[in-house]
Protein backbone atom coordinates (compact mmCIF):
# COMPACT_ATOMS: atom_id res chain seq x y z
CA UNK A 1 0.00 0.00 0.00
CA UNK A 2 1.23 3.43 -0.77
CA UNK A 3 2.13 5.64 2.00
CA UNK A 4 -0.05 8.42 1.22
CA UNK A 5 -3.17 5.83 1.10
CA UNK A 6 -1.61 4.28 4.64
CA UNK A 7 -1.62 7.40 6.35
CA UNK A 8 -4.93 8.45 4.87
CA UNK A 9 -6.78 5.58 5.62
CA UNK A 10 -5.14 5.83 9.43
CA UNK A 11 -5.23 9.37 9.98
CA UNK A 12 -9.50 9.54 8.81
CA UNK A 13 -10.15 6.30 10.77
CA UNK A 14 -9.23 8.13 14.03
CA UNK A 15 -11.52 10.85 12.84
CA UNK A 16 -8.98 13.76 11.49
CA UNK A 17 -8.38 15.16 8.28
CA UNK A 18 -5.10 14.76 6.77
CA UNK A 19 -3.85 18.00 5.44
CA UNK A 20 -0.29 17.19 4.45
CA UNK A 21 2.39 14.79 4.51
CA UNK A 22 6.25 15.45 3.78
CA UNK A 23 9.60 14.13 4.25
CA UNK A 24 12.38 15.55 4.81
CA UNK A 25 16.34 15.58 4.93
CA UNK A 26 17.12 12.53 7.62
CA UNK A 27 14.26 10.53 7.50
CA UNK A 28 11.81 12.68 8.94
CA UNK A 29 7.99 11.99 8.02
CA UNK A 30 6.30 14.86 9.12
CA UNK A 31 2.33 14.42 9.21
CA UNK A 32 -0.30 17.25 9.37
CA UNK A 33 -3.87 16.85 10.85
CA UNK A 34 -6.72 19.09 11.26
CA UNK A 35 -9.95 18.13 13.12
CA UNK A 36 -12.79 17.53 10.30
CA UNK A 37 -14.54 20.76 9.53
CA UNK A 38 -18.70 21.11 8.06
CA UNK A 39 -20.36 24.15 7.23
CA UNK A 40 -22.91 23.22 9.70
CA UNK A 41 -20.33 23.12 12.29
CA UNK A 42 -18.97 26.85 11.40
CA UNK A 43 -21.14 28.65 13.48
CA UNK A 44 -19.62 26.91 16.58
CA UNK A 45 -16.88 27.83 18.93
CA UNK A 46 -13.38 26.74 16.87
CA UNK A 47 -11.44 23.50 18.30
CA UNK A 48 -8.22 23.06 17.54
CA UNK A 49 -5.92 19.87 17.36
CA UNK A 50 -4.55 19.00 20.78
CA UNK A 51 -1.37 17.52 21.95
CA UNK A 52 -3.30 14.52 23.15
CA UNK A 53 -4.43 14.22 19.50
CA UNK A 54 -1.34 14.12 17.66
CA UNK A 55 -0.09 11.58 20.44
CA UNK A 56 -3.03 9.30 19.53
CA UNK A 57 -2.17 9.43 15.67
CA UNK A 58 1.46 9.30 16.09
CA UNK A 59 0.97 5.74 17.95
CA UNK A 60 -1.37 4.33 15.20
CA UNK A 61 0.59 5.45 12.90
CA UNK A 62 3.67 4.14 13.90
CA UNK A 63 2.23 1.03 14.07
CA UNK A 64 0.33 1.27 10.51
CA UNK A 65 3.66 2.13 8.83
CA UNK A 66 5.64 -0.97 10.80
CA UNK A 67 3.00 -3.24 9.40
CA UNK A 68 3.53 -1.58 5.82
CA UNK A 69 7.29 -1.46 6.51
CA UNK A 70 7.82 2.36 5.15
CA UNK A 71 11.37 3.49 5.60
CA UNK A 72 11.63 6.50 8.10
CA UNK A 73 13.46 7.57 10.77
CA UNK A 74 11.55 10.07 12.89
CA UNK A 75 7.40 10.64 12.68
CA UNK A 76 5.99 14.09 13.45
CA UNK A 77 2.22 14.76 13.70
CA UNK A 78 1.44 18.21 14.00
CA UNK A 79 -1.31 20.55 13.78
CA UNK A 80 -1.73 22.48 10.45
CA UNK A 81 -0.22 25.76 12.49
CA UNK A 82 -0.67 29.54 11.52
CA UNK A 83 0.12 29.26 7.60
CA UNK A 84 -2.15 26.38 7.46
CA UNK A 85 -1.88 25.33 3.69
CA UNK A 86 -5.41 25.28 1.39
CA UNK A 87 -5.33 22.38 -0.81
CA UNK A 88 -9.15 21.72 -2.17
CA UNK A 89 -12.54 23.55 -2.33
CA UNK A 90 -13.93 22.72 1.06
CA UNK A 91 -10.52 24.61 2.52
CA UNK A 92 -11.46 27.93 0.52
CA UNK A 93 -14.89 27.64 2.00
CA UNK A 94 -14.17 27.09 5.34
CA UNK A 95 -11.47 30.03 5.10
CA UNK A 96 -13.66 32.66 3.57
CA UNK A 97 -13.26 35.95 4.70
CA UNK A 98 -9.50 35.47 5.74
CA UNK A 99 -6.30 36.93 4.56
CA UNK A 100 -4.29 34.10 2.62
CA UNK A 101 -1.50 34.23 0.59
CA UNK A 102 -1.13 32.78 -3.08
CA UNK A 103 1.18 31.91 -5.22
CA UNK A 104 -0.12 31.39 -8.87
CA UNK A 105 1.64 29.27 -11.44
CA UNK A 106 2.43 31.69 -13.66
CA UNK A 107 2.94 35.64 -13.93
CA UNK A 108 0.43 37.69 -14.31
CA UNK A 109 2.03 38.95 -17.62
CA UNK A 110 -0.39 41.37 -19.72
CA UNK A 111 -3.24 40.33 -17.56
CA UNK A 112 -2.26 42.82 -14.71
CA UNK A 113 -3.28 45.75 -17.13
CA UNK A 114 -0.45 47.90 -15.70
CA UNK A 115 -1.89 47.58 -12.26
CA UNK A 116 0.53 45.40 -11.09
CA UNK A 117 3.84 43.74 -12.16
CA UNK A 118 3.67 41.99 -14.77
CA UNK A 119 6.33 39.37 -13.23
CA UNK A 120 4.18 39.22 -10.13
CA UNK A 121 2.91 35.87 -9.10
CA UNK A 122 2.65 36.17 -4.81
CA UNK A 123 -0.16 38.31 -3.08
CA UNK A 124 -1.90 38.86 0.28
CA UNK A 125 -5.51 39.58 0.62
CA UNK A 126 -8.72 38.83 1.69
CA UNK A 127 -10.14 35.13 0.48
CA UNK A 128 -13.83 36.21 -1.27
CA UNK A 129 -15.77 33.47 -3.11
CA UNK A 130 -17.55 35.02 -6.10
CA UNK A 131 -20.77 33.43 -7.46
CA UNK A 132 -22.25 34.42 -10.94
CA UNK A 133 -24.59 32.69 -13.94
CA UNK A 134 -21.09 32.33 -15.86
CA UNK A 135 -19.08 31.11 -13.12
CA UNK A 136 -20.82 28.33 -10.54
CA UNK A 137 -17.76 29.13 -8.32
CA UNK A 138 -14.53 31.35 -8.51
CA UNK A 139 -12.59 32.84 -5.62
CA UNK A 140 -10.78 36.08 -5.27
CA UNK A 141 -8.70 38.10 -3.30
CA UNK A 142 -9.02 41.52 -2.01
CA UNK A 143 -6.24 44.03 -0.61
CA UNK A 144 -4.49 47.32 -0.54
CA UNK A 145 -1.07 48.60 -1.34
CA UNK A 146 0.17 50.24 1.33
CA UNK A 147 3.66 50.93 2.14
CA UNK A 148 4.60 49.22 5.60
CA UNK A 149 4.21 50.56 8.95
CA UNK A 150 7.12 51.01 10.87
CA UNK A 151 6.96 50.51 14.78
CA UNK A 152 6.12 53.58 16.55
CA UNK A 153 4.99 55.42 12.91
CA UNK A 154 2.52 57.78 13.12
CA UNK A 155 -0.13 57.46 10.43
CA UNK A 156 -1.85 60.86 9.05
CA UNK A 157 -5.51 60.64 9.23
CA UNK A 158 -5.61 62.65 6.32
CA UNK A 159 -3.85 59.98 4.50
CA UNK A 160 -5.94 58.80 1.56
CA UNK A 161 -6.22 54.73 1.98
CA UNK A 162 -4.27 53.40 -1.01
CA UNK A 163 -7.16 51.93 -3.31
CA UNK A 164 -8.66 48.19 -3.08
CA UNK A 165 -7.23 45.72 -5.58
CA UNK A 166 -9.34 42.71 -6.68
CA UNK A 167 -7.27 39.12 -8.24
CA UNK A 168 -9.63 36.77 -9.26
CA UNK A 169 -8.62 32.87 -9.99
CA UNK A 170 -9.52 29.70 -10.23
CA UNK A 171 -7.73 27.19 -8.09
CA UNK A 172 -6.25 25.40 -11.00
CA UNK A 173 -4.12 28.61 -11.52
CA UNK A 174 -2.86 28.19 -7.95
CA UNK A 175 0.49 26.88 -7.37
CA UNK A 176 -0.12 27.59 -3.25
CA UNK A 177 -2.36 28.78 -0.61
CA UNK A 178 -1.36 29.58 2.76
CA UNK A 179 -3.19 31.07 5.57
CA UNK A 180 -1.44 34.26 6.29
CA UNK A 181 0.75 34.25 9.51
CA UNK A 182 -0.16 37.02 11.17
CA UNK A 183 -0.83 37.43 15.08
CA UNK A 184 -1.60 40.13 17.28
CA UNK A 185 -0.83 40.23 20.42
CA UNK A 186 -2.80 42.89 21.50
CA UNK A 187 -6.17 40.83 20.63
CA UNK A 188 -8.89 41.07 17.72
CA UNK A 189 -8.12 43.85 15.14
CA UNK A 190 -10.98 45.11 13.31
CA UNK A 191 -11.21 43.50 9.98
CA UNK A 192 -8.75 45.34 7.44
CA UNK A 193 -7.39 44.52 4.43
CA UNK A 194 -4.02 43.41 4.58
CA UNK A 195 -0.80 44.64 2.53
CA UNK A 196 0.39 42.71 -0.50
CA UNK A 197 3.14 40.55 0.49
Amino acid sequence: MALQQTVEQTVTGLGYDLVEIERSAGGLLRITIDLPWSPEAASQTPVYVTVEDCEKVTRQLQFALEVEDVDYRRLEVSSPGLDRPLRNEQDFVRFAGEIIDITLKSPMGAAAGGLVSANRKKFRGTLERVESAEVPAQWQIVWRDEPAVKPGQKISKKRVPAPLQVLGFTLDELREARLAPIVDFKGRASSQEAPSA
